[in-house]
């Protein structure tokens, strides 16, 4: 602080007298409140919601199945591969595809697709708002492309309906746009734990691609949803695993790297499979016919390769549990790995509704195999189990492709109730997941936005603002103004360079020491105020302040909610002493550090310092 001035100059106070009572400071928001035991209980509501939903969506998916395949009326779950149609097979999912390109034309074109992508889409560009109309055409649409042989897993469509119906109850009651979004969040893990009875794994698939943040109070709501959609799942299903599996054996150091190299080789397949269905997709915007049309044309394509191979068609649970229960021979696995990727990219190519976790975990699991079987002929004495290399595939595929590694190893383990797959699954969905990254920037998730101009949060860290105090980065050399002083003798100082004249904002306080605003240089030499008028006439508001101990999170929200670019810093232990200023440079400052930190290398035992990232220390805003 300045020296103070003599009479009718400037004033520094040293420390003020009274408290200030007037001041508007930041208010710290604690991690948890009551509004999340609201978004709970619909969280609950929505859970059991789509545990029901999930449930009717099979069912209908059998109907249509059985009365396409096999002109019956019955509910149960039944696979298109035991079908007599011949040749007439290939009509089904053509005709399928002709209902589904319909329902997008005149229902809702965001029926197309998985479903993900979509509500990603509406998290990043639309306060989390989904049209209520996809909420019943999304699984209307997916059952007859499903049930009529799509190659994809009913999850996909739950997920997205669950998403929806959260986004739903978000706009029929009020909630601001985050609430919206953990809401869409908790349906979607909803579908998901409903579907394969896996809890955990939905929470995390929530939280890595549709939330874009790890805090308690989205956190809460999505685990509550994913437990009452499991619960649900039990009472109407049953509590078994998705894909049972004989017990596993612990595997040896051996077995473990290889599992770890099968993982990265699984990881170059995803990048090779994602680039082949937008390549598709691509192909598919450069035919010269409408886009409703072009689900047919899948439907011709899955039609096809089903004619000769009816088990590619349908949702294929079945398959994955006898891929990963070692019950196919390596021929086998090659041609259902191999046909099941043609029709399940041609088919998500032109646009139908299905999932693409289901198809990812059959063409996953077909070439762990594979690769476990050619790795156990090289390396005979590792003791490679085609179960485990099976179930490594799959999951580490669906890790490489979509990003979602903790949710990949969690789920092939629920769904498999085996422990000891977990460290031959980390390690091989970890190996794939650094592949594809470093090969292929966007995800199967995040392609088609990321296309459309959408930039889509990878990375989810600690504010680095919450972690800094303002005291650490504030200014300690604050001129404070006398409020009774006059505008023509502030001018006068400020002409003459006085140290601190070249400050852009001063704390006004008033003859009892009492801070009564803050006032800007361009406030000061504004040639509209006349030079008689004293300066705490000139402050038109209350002070807004914010304590020394706060973070500068806090303090830049401060800055936003009160429009302002400045802020006298307060001793929360003496609230009647300024003891500096925070301004919007100092926020930069902040950043600096975070950058000092990322980039700076530190010297160790070898080499020299190496700064990447110069910093600056000084900034003109005060």
């Amino acid at each position: 602080m300045s020296p103070a001035g003599p009479k009718g100059g400037l004033s520094v106070a040293p420390s003020l007298e009274a408290s200030l009572v007037s001041a508007r400071m930041p208010t710290r928001a604690p991690a948890l409140d009551r509004r999340v035991v609201v978004l709970s209980a619909w969280a609950i509501v929505l859970g059991l919601v789509a545990g029901a939903v999930a449930r009717a969506l099979v069912l209908l998916i059998g109907l249509i199945t059985n009365v396409a395949f096999y002109q019956r009326l019955s509910l149960s779950f039944a696979s298109p591969a035991g079908n007599r149609l011949g040749f007439a097979v290939v009509l089904v999912p053509v005709a399928g595809g002709l209902v589904v390109g319909l329902m997008a034309r005149f229902g809702s074109k965001a029926i197309r697709g998985h479903g993900i992508p979509e509500a990603m889409e509406q998290v990043l560009l639309n306060q989390s708002r989904i049209a209520p109309r996809v909420t019943f055409l999304k699984p209307l649409s997916a059952a007859v492309a499903i049930g009529t042989g799509g190659p994809f897993g009913a999850e996909g469509p739950i997920i997205a309906t669950g998403g929806a119906l959260g986004s739903l109850l978000g706009q029929i009651v009020r909630t601001t746009a985050v609430e919206r979004k953990i809401l869409l969040a908790s349906g979607a893990a909803a579908g998901m734990a409903a579907t394969f009875g896996s809890p955990v794994s939905a929470v995390l698939l929530a939280i890595e691609l549709l939330l874009f943040e790890f805090r308690s109070r989205s956190l809460v709501p999505v685990a509550l949803a994913a437990a009452a959609a499991t619960g649900m799942r039990f009472v109407l299903v049953g509590s078994a695993p998705v894909f049972p599996m004989e017990t596993l054996t612990t595997p040896g150091g051996g077995a473990l790297a290889l599992y770890v190299l099968l993982g990265g080789l699984l990881g170059l397949a995803a990048v090779a499979a994602t680039r082949a269905v937008y390549a598709i997709e691509d192909a598919f915007e450069k035919l010269p016919i409408p886009w409703m049309w072009w689900p047919a044309i899948g439907g011709l394509a899955v039609g096809l390769i089903g004619f000769f191979r009816a088990d590619t068609m349908g949702v294929g649970y079945d398959n994955i549990e006898k891929i990963v229960s070692a019950k196919l021979t390596l021929e086998a696995l090659a041609i259902l790995g191999a046909l099941k990727f043609f029709s399940w990219a041609i088919a998500l190519g032109s646009g139908t509704s299905g999932g693409t976790l289901a198809p990812l975990f059959t063409i996953g699991g077909a070439l762990g195999a594979l690769a476990g079987a050619g790795l156990g002929r090289l390396f005979p004495a590792a003791g490679i189990d085609l179960r485990i290399a099976a179930l490594v595939g799959m999951a580490a595929i669906f890790a490489g492709a979509s990003r979602a590694l903790l949710t990949s190893v969690v789920f092939a383990f629920e769904t498999t109730l085996q422990p000891l797959g977990l460290l031959p699954l980390l390690g091989g969905c970890t190996a794939a997941f650094l592949v594809a990254s470093l090969l292929m920037r966007e995800s199967i998730m995040t392609e088609k936005i990321s296309r459309r101009g959408v930039r889509v949060p990878s990375n989810y860290e600690a504010d680095f603002l919450d972690q800094v105090l303002v005291r650490d980065v504030c200014s300690r050399d604050t001129v404070m103004l006398r409020a009774e002083q006059t505008i023509e003798e502030t001018r006068a100082w400020i002409a003459s360079h006085a140290p601190g004249s070249a400050h852009q904002g001063f704390p006004v306080v008033d003859a009892g020491g009492i801070l009564r605003g803050v006032l800007t240089r361009r406030n000061l030499l504004d040639p509209e105020n006349p030079g008689s008028l004293v300066l705490g006439a000139l402050v038109s508001r209350p002070p807004a302040a914010v304590f020394e101990d706060s973070t500068v999170r806090e303090a830049a929200d401060h800055m936003v909610r009160e429009d302002v670019g400045r802020l006298p810093v307060i001793d929360r232990s003496a609230p009647s002493r300024v003891v500096g200023f925070i301004t919007r440079g100092d926020l930069l400052a902040a950043h600096r550090r975070r950058l000092a930190a990322t980039h700076d290398a530190e010297p160790g035992w070898f080499g020299s310092r190496h700064d990447s990232t110069p910093t600056r220390s000084a900034n003109a805003e005060r």
